[in-house]
């Protein structure tokens, strides 16, 4: 008897999920009958994970054989989705979109992207709303993610990478702060690149909650910052103020790159220690050894670093908070310098690529404005078409989403990569304007809250079926690459792109599907941007070369660009070269508490799930860890509201009324109460959540609701 002996192949990629973009290898048996089904991974050495992984991307290879995957495209006939071939299911998309603008004008359709998508389908993705519809509404859900960092990036230095500089770069560190972010369960390798500062007493976390980062900046000797949510931005007033007044401001650095420092000083000058800690809740002892732990550091040259993530910048004042954060850093002399700095934490597997190459509605390839004359000429040339053909800047994601429905807005979306059911603000509201569309399409490859809603669905590939690039949170361009056979029936958004956009009646040739020539173009158009990608190439990814944007082309015969993996350490990218304070001031929530809505809301993410958990919670070691949908409460609150420990409770904003288990946790603020973001149905914490924007990035406030609570028979 002569046994099968397994024919093991291994595909280096990276992790489908956060931005840390973790390494991993991904085997296969190549000669059984279904290659997914014998998919395992395990983590790589890479700088950014160092051989580790989360328990999401220990599990990952599960999606890949999920039996609810789709694999032919869906049709709604008789209100119920059927099966149907990819010519039908592209010809009724195709002509719903032409019948949409010949009723509606060009702006009568709409597209919705993702920041999990790869850098090639980004690209094509604003090529294909621009050039093929011609309309000007397109968004992504990155806009709930790192708009007001990038908003607040842009007008202090004159450039927005999430981090400007590597992650690695951390790890040397004896002083972080880290304000909003959860990395300890967000993304748990990042973690360890914290080991120095938290083991010296350095790290400091700013969050409402006892998060499991604040416990290990706890047990090094760090500071919790335990403050009120919607504070953030008086926080960081407060701690300029104590810079200043305490003598830790770095003045021959203030004075030799930065501009614009007396204007910020006069805001902070009126948060005083008292009145910082009247209205964030943080003792002034926190705030000055804060401030002190952060000089200490950067005067010794032992790094010391500031890090904003979604907690801080989830607000209709992210924009100013970031921008005030940012002072604080200029105030201490940290950014452009070598082993110190200032970063944003990039929530999105693509988060930062999928916004430099045109998914935004103000962005064209390289991260170009879209009303710059100059932007829409090159890109135009690029593209082949007129500059006068571009549309202008469309509306940002949610005014795109609450326009469906309205006089002159769209009548046919088409959404990838998005599940906007569970993950907008407002969901119930948003859901009502997805279901007064004509024409609804989703691309996925499993079939989520939205898709369910849909009129077509087209089923799309995998992360691990599919080749392409991705952009970390560290602006260092990634390869992915194809791991398991695809199976028969989904296509590529490549694919589904260019079919669409052949039945529109434009040439072949504007609408590639491979993906490596998708990338060539994305050069060409990046060129001279702000993000250059003209000098990264498949060859010299794939060769192992770490490239970080900018990394321009340069001419034959020259050695090629190495990248720039440390942004601002002889300029900043504003005229002068100078970094710019930016003067704020504080407004507070757009909403507050009162005698109906006693509590304030904030919501976040746990270990095991990720976004709006339609990939996680399809992993049944996912879901058993995380549990069922909970509301984390004081104790003392829960007694007071009536509730007890595992009792189910309904959590009730003057949006809407979510259904979660009582956690009690005393450690929570006695006015705070937490739910996770990654349940659907009745357990959507987004029915909750505020829709207002942000004046500068159209950010919605996630973090901050007034509400009440509720026992539930």
């Amino acid at each position: 008897m002569t046994l099968a002996v397994p024919s093991l192949v291994s595909t280096p990629t990276h992790c489908p999920y956060c931005g840390l973009q973790c390494a991993m290898n991904i085997a296969r048996d190549s000669s059984a009958a279904d290659q997914a089904m014998t998919a395992t991974v395990t983590g790589r050495s890479f700088p950014t994970n160092r051989g580790g992984l989360c328990q999401k991307g220990w599990t990952s290879a599960e999606l890949l054989r999920n039996p609810n995957r789709l694999t032919a495209p869906l049709v709604r006939r008789d209100g119920e989705l059927r099966p149907a071939s990819w010519d039908t299911a592209l010809d009724i998309v195709a002509d719903g979109f032409a019948a949409a603008q010949a009723e509606g004008g060009r702006d009568a359709v709409a597209i919705f992207g993702g920041g999990g998508l790869t850098n090639e389908k980004a690209y094509q993705l604003g090529k294909f709303a621009r050039v093929a519809l011609g309309t000007s509404n397109i968004d992504y859900n990155g806009r709930f993610c790192m708009s007001s960092a990038a908003a607040a990036g842009g007008k202090a230095f004159g450039l927005d990478r999430g981090l400007p500089f590597p992650v690695s770069d951390l790890g040397a560190a004896r002083a972080i702060l880290i304000l909003g972010g959860n990395v300890a369960e967000t993304m748990p390798p990042f973690l360890g690149h914290l080991a120095t500062a938290a083991d010296a007493g350095g790290l400091v976390v700013a969050d409402p909650r006892r998060t499991a980062t604040v416990e290990r900046a706890l047990a090094g000797g760090g500071v919790h910052l335990q403050l009120s949510p919607g504070t953030d931005l008086p926080l960081a007033l407060g701690l300029l103020h104590l810079a200043v007044l305490d003598g830790r401001i770095d003045h021959n650095f203030v004075g030799a790159r930065t501009e614009g420092f007396d204007d910020a000083w006069l805001a902070a000058a009126q948060w005083w220690p008292e009145r910082t800690e009247r209205v964030t809740g943080v003792p002034v002892s926190a705030l000055r050894r804060t401030v002190e732990i952060l000089w200490r550091a950067q005067q010794s040259d032992a790094g010391a670093y500031i890090l904003t993530a979604r907690g801080a910048e989830q607000h209709a004042t992210g924009t100013d908070t970031v921008s005030a954060v940012i002072n604080l850093a200029l105030a201490l002399g940290l950014p452009g310098r070598r082993g110190s700095g200032y970063g944003a934490i990039t929530g999105q597997g693509n988060g930062q690529g999928g916004r430099e190459h045109g998914q935004k509605a103000d962005q064209l390839p390289g991260y170009r404005k879209i009303t710059d004359p100059a932007a829409r000429v090159h890109v135009a040339q690029v593209w082949g078409i007129d500059p006068a053909e571009l549309p202008g800047p469309g509306k940002s994601a949610y005014e795109l989403l609450e326009s469906i429905g309205t006089p002159g807005g769209p009548t046919a979306l088409m959404v990838h990569g998005a599940n906007l059911a569970v993950s907008a603000p407002r969901a119930g509201h948003v859901v009502d304007r997805l279901s007064a569309l004509e024409l609804l399409v989703v691309n996925d490859f499993l079939l989520s809250e939205t898709a369910a809603m849909a009129d077509v669905v087209l089923p799309v590939l995998q992360w691990a079926e599919e080749e392409g690039t991705m952009t970390s949170l560290e602006g260092r361009v990634l390869r992915r690459k194809a791991a398991v056979p695809a199976p028969e029936g989904p296509r590529s958004e490549l694919e589904v792109l260019a079919g669409l956009a052949r039945r529109l009646g434009q040439p072949a040739w504007r609408f590639g599907t491979d993906p490596e020539a998708v990338f060539e173009e994305l050069r060409l158009a990046s060129a001279g941007g702000v993000a250059d990608y003209s000098g990264i190439s498949y060859a010299r990814l794939d060769e192992g070369a770490a490239l970080h944007w900018p990394c321009p082309a340069t001419p034959a015969g020259e050695p090629e660009h190495p990248g720039t993996p440390r942004l601002f350490l002889d300029r900043f990218e504003t005229p002068s070269g100078r970094a710019r304070f930016v003067a704020v001031e504080h407004r507070g929530p757009s909403e507050g508490m009162d005698a109906e809505f006693p509590l304030v809301a904030t919501t976040g993410r746990v270990l095991a799930h990720y976004q709006s958990g339609a990939q996680t919670r399809r992993i049944d070691e996912l879901v058993r860890a995380a549990g069922e949908m909970f509301v984390q409460v004081h104790p003392d609150t829960a007694r007071r509201m009536g509730l007890v420990e595992g009792a189910p409770a309904a959590v009730v904003s003057r949006r809407g009324r979510t259904e979660a288990i009582v956690r009690c946790d005393d450690s929570m603020r006695l006015d705070t109460v937490f739910l996770p973001f990654h349940f659907a149905g009745s357990g959507r914490a987004n029915l909750l959540t505020n829709p207002a924007l942000d004046p500068t990035s159209r950010m919605p406030e996630f973090k901050v609701c007034a509400v009440k609570l509720e026992a539930v028979a």
